[in-house]
């Protein structure tokens, strides 16, 4: 393994930080040598599209900063990767699982499964049609509530969502199941944490009585509580993509949380509030004393939204015209970026300095990283296609060539879902249909939403059928996986307006290169690893870290993910 020590100078601020943390003399070892000090707890915080490159760039511009102390302090492995595809959902299951979606069976938050009935499923006579599985917003009691339909009252004041926190610790309690796919040897609608094949960390933990906790952006990542359900004893799991108009939490056309990056930071902070409750061994709402979790955490969404947005406000700018993502030279974070990494940062200085005042911190290990990165982070590339027109045409040249023109055939795409890749599920899933469109998608041209023209509909690999099932690992049969797996043309995000600069889900380096950074008692000081590694090393790196045994994770058998030390 290639490592090599950096040095990083601290500031005032960062430097008590640092001298908070347990002296630990560095040593010129491999890390892997180094067995870690058990510890008590671990905090898992996990930065949507953060990249390595970010962090690095932080951490050397930003020397007083908590992320440089906590460079400083721990062992960077700025060569991780996320699972493929590049979605939150197998992003944050396989940091939790230690597996990929040919393990766990969670290829995106929204995807296609051909062996359920659809939502609403009320008789499960005859052939099982399949159906759409989304462990998204959708599934909320309340559609575009904040509290995803708990009912909670909006306080007054200048926040009048600061009682969010009384949001329910059981997000099953805040799901509609009548909105969830129907599972046909029951014909009962399948919850999140009855679709993931494997278990998580958080399982393993309440096996051996460990308080778990767990703050994400849909109820549905109830899922990571693992098949069990069980798993997770206390979550916060405000819905991001709801109105922040808590006067009209549902009228349409409201500001969403993820519309601008200051509003972003709103709702993150509640999360924030969350974890330093349990920190302080409170549960999230800042009741009762259960105790500092053992293994807890929580998603941050500021980041990927200062790299989404185009513009925005930003703090000292409240014009909404500041500029998103990333400057010309496609490397340094631009000003609504750059505060949305402040703004994180800082809230990190607040959990650490939450866990110093309990006497923590030589306790606890602290472990970031991201769900996924996000592409382009050069804006001149950026090329937006509008993937429903594609998806239409495709329909309509099978229907002409295989159906007749029938009008009311059933269309050839079951469900495409599309960011910065191309993942399509068929209706036909033959040999003839998926090298129909192959061909199709080869052969289409056409000027995108930035008026650039692309070729091959903005891919640049197709895989299809067999091709595509080897490329995620499984067997054609496999209900779940794809039937088109489109690898996209660097820049080509696919949407229909300019509502956004990047996204995430595809193959490029921007999308998966996210940080895995890890602070605890004993990690030897300044360490880059540039060894390649997984993100999904991080669920047996918890385990080991607790002092239990990898193996008790299903995923980390079948596939042999090992600890990253």
């Amino acid at each position: 393994m290639k490592n090599r020590t950096i040095t990083v100078t601290l500031g005032g601020a960062a430097a008590a930080i640092l001298s908070a943390l347990p002296a630990i003399a560095g040593n010129d070892n491999n890390n892997n040598d180094n067995k870690p000090t058990k510890v008590d707890h671990v905090l898992l915080i996990s930065v949507d599209g953060l990249h390595q490159s970010d962090l690095a760039w932080y951490a050397q511009t930003h020397p007083t900063s908590t992320l440089a102390a906590l460079v400083a302090q721990g062992i960077d492995y700025s060569n991780a990767s996320t699972p493929f595809p590049s979605d939150s959902f197998p992003g944050m299951v396989g940091q939790l699982t230690g597996g990929n979606p040919s393990s766990t069976g969670i290829y995106y938050d929204d995807t296609w499964n051909h062996a359920v009935f659809p939502a609403g499923t009320k008789s499960c006579d005859g052939p099982v049609p399949g159906g759409e599985t989304a462990y998204t917003e959708i599934d909320d009691i309340n559609l575009g509530a904040l509290d995803a339909g708990q009912g909670i009252v909006p306080a007054g004041g200048s926040d009048p969502w600061a009682n969010i926190l009384q949001l329910k610790s059981n997000p099953l309690q805040l799901i509609n199941p009548a909105n969830l796919c129907v599972d046909p040897r029951t014909c009962s609608p399948i919850l999140p944490y009855q679709y993931i094949h494997v278990n998580t960390v958080f399982e393993v933990a309440h096996k051996h009585h460990l308080l778990t906790a767990w703050s994400d952006k849909h109820p549905a990542y109830q899922i990571l509580s693992g098949p069990s359900g069980k798993g997770v004893d206390d979550y916060f799991t405000p819905e991001i993509n709801s109105s922040a108009n808590a006067a009209e939490p549902t009228t349409p056309g409201q500001p969403d949380w993820t519309s601008d990056n200051l509003l972003t930071q709103q709702y993150d902070n509640y999360k924030v509030e969350a974890v330093v409750n349990w920190i302080n061994g409170l549960s999230h709402d800042g009741t009762g004393n259960p105790g500092t979790p053992a293994i807890f955490g929580m998603n941050f969404q500021t980041v990927s939204t200062g790299q989404k947005l185009p513009t925005s406000k930003t703090e000292g700018d409240p014009s909404g015209t500041a500029k998103g993502g990333y400057l010309a030279d496609g490397a340094t974070p631009g000003v609504v970026l750059t505060n949305a990494l402040d703004f994180v940062d800082q809230s990190l200085g607040k959990m650490v300095a939450a866990l110093g005042a309990r006497g923590l911190l030589d306790s606890t290990a602290i472990i970031i990283s991201a769900k996924h990165g996000q592409s382009p982070m050069n804006i001149a590339a950026l090329n937006r296609i509008d993937d429903g027109a594609i998806i239409t045409a495709l329909n309509a040249a099978w229907n002409k060539a295989h159906q007749s023109g029938n009008p009311k055939a059933t269309p050839l795409v079951a469900l495409g879902t599309d960011d910065d890749g191309m993942l399509l599920w068929f209706t036909n899933r033959s040999n003839t249909a998926t090298e129909f469109a192959k061909d199709f998608l080869t052969n289409y041209s056409g000027t995108s939403v930035d008026g650039k023209k692309f070729t091959s509909a903005g891919l640049l690999q197709i895989y299809t059928g067999v091709a595509a099932a080897q490329l995620i690992g499984v067997d054609q049969s496999d209900p779940r996986v794809p039937d088109v797996i489109g690898i996209a043309q660097y820049g080509v995000v696919y949407t229909a307006h300019q509502g956004k600069i990047a996204e995430h889900g595809g193959d490029h380096l921007e999308d998966r290169n996210v940080p895995i950074l890890i602070s605890w008692p004993g990690a030897t000081p300044g360490l880059n690893v540039t060894t390649p590694v997984e993100t999904t090393q991080i669920a047996p790196t918890i385990l080991e870290l607790l002092g239990l045994n990898p193996n008790e994770l299903q995923a980390v058998k079948i596939e042999g993910t090992q600890p990253l030390f």
